[in-house]
């Protein structure tokens, strides 16, 4: 959906309100296609800067099907995205323009594009199921959440390869 700035980018003080509701049905990045379980409208606030700068508020709040990066049990994530950016229209010279306004065309503010920049910037770098996840067993695969498989999981450090053979060989049988 396109949101038209061009009243907000031309005129000195004005204001506009607006909430949309969101028509992405999934999340699709390298990491993978996450599917939107619940969404609420996108909700903006749009105000003229300066001269041909506006300043966009707003939020939104998504569900994402996802899965613990440890356990593989399903985990769903919820962000709750705050946005706060400034945009100039497309005849003005932006010497201190951060990044590519990939979600502006022209004088209209793509809505679906602007709030996938913003799940991407705020996607979380790991996903648990809870903080004290024990992951999976690297012996068996057992999810460690939920029973205790008795696995040796002991890894002995390389660097003392050496001294566990001096061990090793010394020992009585």
């Amino acid at each position: 959906m396109l949101i038209n700035l061009s009243d907000v980018l031309t005129s000195e003080g004005k204001v506009q309100k607006t909430s949309v509701p969101l028509e992405m049905t999934s999340f699709k990045s390298r990491l993978g296609s996450f599917k939107i379980l619940e969404k609420s409208p996108a909700a903006f606030i749009f105000s003229n800067v300066e001269a041909d700068k506006a300043h966009i508020e707003g939020c939104v709040e998504l569900k994402f099907d996802t899965k613990c990066d440890r356990c593989l049990d399903y985990a769903p994530t919820v962000l709750t995205l705050q946005f706060d950016r400034l945009v100039t229209s497309p005849g003005a010279a932006a010497e201190d323009e951060e990044d590519d306004l990939t979600f502006m065309e022209g004088y209209q503010l793509d809505v679906e594009a602007f709030v996938y920049h913003e799940i991407l910037l705020n996607w979380p770098a790991k996903i648990l199921c809870s903080e004290d996840c024990k992951g999976v067993c690297p012996v068996c695969g057992k999810n460690r959440n939920k029973t205790d498989c008795g696995c040796d999981t002991f890894v002995p450090d390389p660097r003392m390869a050496a001294i566990q053979d001096i061990f090793n060989a010394n020992k009585e049988v």
